[in-house]
Order: C-alpha cells, then structure tokens, then sequence
C-alpha cells in the first residue's frame, strides 16, 4: 500500500489576478498616481533634498540635482517588472513620497510592496498609513493571496511599521543582498488573503475620523489592532 503524504491545501476556481495597471487610488489623506517624470520629480524632489537619510536602506539615492532625480525617475518607470505611486498629501498639498509594486507574479497571487519612501513631513502620519491601506486593499481586491514586505534587517523603522500595518514576521534571509558596497541581511513579512477581512476592518477603524482628537492625536494604535490579526510577531520589536 502506498503512503498517503501531505500535498497543500485545494485552491478552487483559482485564476491568476491581473498586474497591476496603476490605478489612480484615492482616499481620505492621499491620493496615488502612476509616477511620472515629468507631473512628479521637481515635487518629489523638494520635498527630500534636505534629508539624505531617507536613501541610507534604499539601493540608490541620495539624489544631489533635481536633474539626476528626475533621470532617475524616467528610466525607472519604464521597466515593467515594477509600478510606482507618487503620493500626493491632500494636507500639504503637494507630493511627499513614492512606493511601488515589485515582484508581481499573478501566477502565484503573490505580490511585494516596497521602495517606499517617504518625505520627513509625511512619515508617522495618517496619510502615511492609508497609502499603505490602498495599496494593500487594491491587491487583495484584485484576487492576490499573497502581499509581501522585504526591508533591510537592520532597518528598526521600516520593520516596525510593518509590523504596525498587521503584517506577521517571516523570518530572515541571511545575506540575501549586497547594496551600495555593503551586507544587507533581509527580513521577510507578508499578509495573506484570508488575514484581509480582518485587517481591513482594523483600518477602517484606525482611519476614520473619529479616531482623532481635536489636535489629531490617535485615540486608539493601528499596532494594537493589527495585533489580534498577525500571526507572528517581529521578535526584535516588543
């Protein structure tokens, strides 16, 4: 008699999701648009120049002209294999950051969230935490299982806010990169579909209005809510 050994789950009617096409994404504090040379760089740029540390854990960066950033943009936005948002901040009027969509594989259902950047003005802020939540909401939306995040181990901030968003700790890919000359130890998250009713819910909480007071402090944390949600934990966050 043959053993009977374990396969994976059954995933019924699946059909690969469509790739992302950069959908404009609209919200309370933010409104994404496909990055563009031209509409984006000069704002973009402004609103980083006064902090080169904002590149220390990207691949490139910092930019010293708004020419070398504008090039920059151009020649990124015309590889596929990648799509990037610039993010206009409905309160400064302006736009303060980018993030993209990167290993897209449709086939899989699995999608990563990164090359996000976000200006000082922008970063611990509402608008901030709802650009996240649309581009979150539009994978699962669109079919996606899988939503991914991937930052630099020693990167605290970047995986502390994962963390926050409700994504749960993966583990650690050791030397799974070299970047700008040195190591970069990489540290995995990921949400998956049947996580999302759930988070999104914690979202929409956190988000609305209510939650703020006059002098738009938070009454209750994303980081608690996402808690009962993750299923694991960063073990270098408490």
């Amino acid at each position: 008699m043959t053993e009977q050994r374990p396969v994976g789950f059954a995933v019924p009617n699946w059909s690969a999701p469509p790739r992302p096409e950069g959908d404009v994404l609209d919200g309370r504090y933010v409104r994404l648009e496909p990055l563009n040379a031209e509409a984006h760089a000069a704002l973009l740029y402004r609103a980083y120049q006064a902090d080169d540390w904002v590149w220390d854990y990207m691949s490139y960066g910092p930019f010293h002209s708004a020419a070398q950033y504008h090039r920059w943009v151009r020649e990124t936005v015309s590889n596929p294999d990648h799509l990037f948002y610039a993010i206009y901040c409905k309160k400064e009027r302006t736009f303060t950051g980018v993030a993209s969509y990167l290993r897209i594989a449709p086939g899989a259902g699995s999608l990563e969230v990164g090359n996000i950047n976000f200006a000082p003005v922008m970063q611990g802020t509402p608008a901030a935490t709802e650009t996240m939540f649309l581009m979150m909401q539009w994978a699962f939306e669109a079919g996606y299982r899988r939503y991914e995040w991937k930052c630099d181990a020693l990167n605290a901030p970047s995986r502390r806010a994962a963390q926050r968003l409700g994504f749960s700790f993966e583990g650690v890919f050791r030397q799974a990169l070299v970047y700008k000359g040195r190591n970069r130890d990489t540290a995995w998250f990921a949400v998956i579909d049947k996580d999302w009713p759930a988070l999104k819910s914690t979202f929409d909480v956190w988000l609305s209005p209510g939650n703020f007071d006059a002098n738009g402090q938070q009454r209750e944390r994303l980081s608690d809510l996402t808690q009962l949600v993750r299923v694991s934990n960063d073990p270098t966050q408490h």
